[in-house]
């Protein structure tokens, strides 16, 4: 009979033989790609410092413009975000196995699957040409994509509920709308949460970019910049977003304290 100590030591053998495979992948990954390529390091060096160097100083003449753009930004990020958690609340406990047919939960998973497939930047390119140009379009984008994204993850937090829980409740003659509501929700309330939090940082840093097709916001400035060559504003544009990306991971992590319960 092997011991506890051989077959820790066949483990990290193991591991560690994977680990090297995956090293040798990497670099086999970055020399196609031609990392190792000295001279065209050193032009990429010259060409980023001669960049950063035409970024300084600021402009700050744009931003006032660059405020009320951000403000946009935000907007539709809360607005596509929230609108996606209630459609995917919903469709994640029709994607749950535990608690719908199984005919059900294969529709939901291969209309979700599809969602995913497309990016949100696509999805803002297909709304524009729907909706017009502007903060709707990039506002429906996000909410599809979000729907997509958290019902996935819903449907998988909701099936991994205990099951001797719901089997007890199911016990006592409970429908499976009472179930839901009150067995699958509630012990699935930290993960329900800590995802939409999630997905509204990301999207507040995808609708920076959705303005690059029309979707509005502050990505259809920086566009504008980047294409006229006005890289001083383009690095006002990008520290506006970086302080809108650094409150939100504050702002984030205090919600996650305050309300994410503890085991």
């Amino acid at each position: 009979m092997k011991s506890k100590h051989t077959t820790g030591y066949a483990l990290l053998n193991r591991d560690g033989f994977a680990g090297l495979i995956l090293l040798a992948l990497l670099a086999v990954g970055l020399a196609q790609l031609g990392l190792f390529d000295a001279p065209k390091l050193v032009r990429g060096a010259n060409n980023f410092i001669r960049f950063f160097q035409g970024t300084l100083p600021p402009d700050q003449d744009v931003l006032p413009v660059a405020l009320l753009a951000l403000a946009e930004t935000l907007v539709m990020a809360f607005t596509g975000s929230l609108l996606g958690f209630f459609l995917a609340a919903p469709l994640g406990l029709l994607g749950t196995r535990t608690l719908a047919p199984a005919p059900v939960v294969y529709v939901i998973r291969v209309l979700l699957g599809a969602i995913r497939t497309v990016p949100s930047l696509l999805w803002a390119v297909m709304f524009v040409v729907v909706v017009g140009l502007g903060p709707l379009a990039g506002t429906l984008s996000l909410a599809v994509y979000t729907t997509g994204y958290l019902a996935k993850l819903y449907a998988e937090a909701f099936e991994g509920v205990d099951p001797e829980v719901l089997e007890a409740v199911r016990g006592v003659g409970v429908r499976q709308w009472h179930l839901a509501r009150f067995v699958v929700w509630p012990e699935s309330a930290n993960s329900v949460l800590s995802q939409l939090l999630f997905v509204l940082e990301y999207n507040v840093r995808a609708s920076t970019i959705l303005g690059f097709v029309g979707a509005g916001g502050i990505g259809f400035y920086l566009n504008v910049y980047v294409n006229t060559l006005a890289y001083p504003r383009v690095s006002t544009i990008l520290l506006v977003i970086l302080g809108l990306v650094l409150v939100m991971d504050v702002l984030s992590s205090k919600i996650r304290k305050r309300y994410l319960l503890t085991a």
